[in-house]
């Protein structure tokens, strides 16, 4: 019978062979064969991409880590899902099974500072060179790619800044050009954008954030179309990635509450940012809200739903003033990571961003990231409320 993916999310963590409603955490390093031809036949079933129920070696996961991978191929309606230890590993698992040396990747300029690294640090050791582009200018991209170019690379939104793009537009570009294309797709996760199904060929998601949910776990997706499968199921394998039974086990658990707590997220980030829109202190709001702009139309057209992250431009001539408003705030912790059940506030320095040639914060503007929770609204409001009088 059909079914949404509302009540898919519901039931899929459901162990068949148990019978219980949850499945089994197997953690296992030796798999047993009764002989060596089921042995050989079953790693001939697993090098040809074929559905399975177990693997030949630990090292490439148990049934609980299959058991998520076939619940996240669904959701994202993709060829097949990698998992790995961290977000981060998602994003470097992407990256280094399709970049070689000779090679270019084009990439947003407002990527994760990690990625940064990775792209204009670690790959200029393997003579790959990493070429930036304006993520708010489609024919600036266009311009940058040339013929070395192997994939392009997107963050959307932005990391921290929240540039929204014309994810469509690019994935139709990079197909006329033969160009691979990746996204970290964090922010709005497979709930609310499935990449795969706009073009994409390469969907990274930091499963630490909403797919977990509670801020207990770290793993990272990678959903990938049929034309890269190989690519990166040969660089998987000789890498070594793998998630543990005991964190594929949270994620699955996560996973049943993730379109209630997204929903939540959101009605709970649109009521705030009422509020915060009439703050005089607060000049801007990076968040796709006001319909009239740009950021809210490339969200509208490939999103059905936001998430609780964003940022809040504060207008300030002190710095220890904003610092004290962040840090004076009782409902909002101050961490690292995103998309658990709590709000978190963290001012961004802009070392904390990278190197940015596309974004720059005027002179006595100071950029606050913010997590909006399932906490009750009304008291984060009164919470920011009383923590924004200390903003000088």
């Amino acid at each position: 019978m059909k079914k949404s993916i509302k009540t898919f999310l519901k039931i899929a963590g459901k162990d068949e062979v148990s019978k219980s409603s949850n499945p089994a955490i197997v953690r296992a390093s030796t798999i047993y064969f009764d002989t060596m031809q089921e042995m050989r036949k079953h790693q001939r079933k697993i090098a040809s991409g074929k559905k399975i129920k177990y693997w030949d070696y630990g090292r490439q996961g148990s049934q609980t880590t299959i058991h998520l991978q076939n619940i996240l191929k669904e959701l994202e309606q993709a060829h097949y899902v990698f998992l790995t230890q961290t977000g981060f590993g998602a994003v470097a698992l992407a990256i280094m099974s399709i970049c070689r040396p000779g090679d270019e990747i084009v990439i947003s300029d407002c990527v994760y500072r990690p990625t940064q690294k990775l792209t204009s640090q670690l790959l200029a050791e393997f003579n790959i060179k990493a070429i930036w582009y304006n993520p708010n200018s489609f024919e600036d991209l266009k311009n940058k790619v040339t013929k070395k170019t192997k994939l392009i690379y997107v963050e959307n939104p932005g990391s921290n800044t929240f540039e929204f793009q014309d994810l469509g537009k690019i994935t139709s570009f990079a197909k006329r050009k033969n160009i691979y294309t990746a996204i970290d797709n964090t922010w709005g996760t497979a709930y609310y954008l499935k990449p795969i199904k706009i073009g994409f060929d390469l969907s990274i998601t930091s499963a630490t954030k909403y797919y977990s949910g509670h801020s207990d776990v770290m793993a990272g997706t990678l959903a990938v179309s049929k034309k890269v499968y190989k690519k990166v199921w040969w660089y998987n394998q000789v890498s070594g990635y793998r998630l543990s039974a005991d964190d594929a086990y949270l994620i699955i658990r996560g996973l049943r509450t993730l379109d209630l707590r997204l929903e939540k997220h959101q009605e709970n980030t649109k009521i705030i940012i009422k509020w915060l829109d009439k703050q005089k202190k607060i000049i801007k709001i990076l968040y796709p809200y006001k319909t009239s702009s740009t950021r809210y139309k490339l969200w509208k057209k490939y999103y059905s739903g936001a998430s609780g992250l964003l940022g809040i431009i504060i207008k300030s001539r002190s710095k220890a003033s904003v610092y004290k408003f962040v840090n004076s705030l009782e409902f909002f912790g101050i961490g690292y990571s995103w998309g658990g059940y709590s709000s978190l506030a963290v001012y961004n320095d802009p070392v904390e961003m990278g190197s940015r040639h596309f974004f720059k914060l005027e002179k006595n503007q100071h950029l606050v990231r913010v997590h909006i929770g399932l906490e009750d609204p009304n008291d984060l409001i009164q919470d920011l409320k009383r923590s924004l009088r200390y903003v000088k």
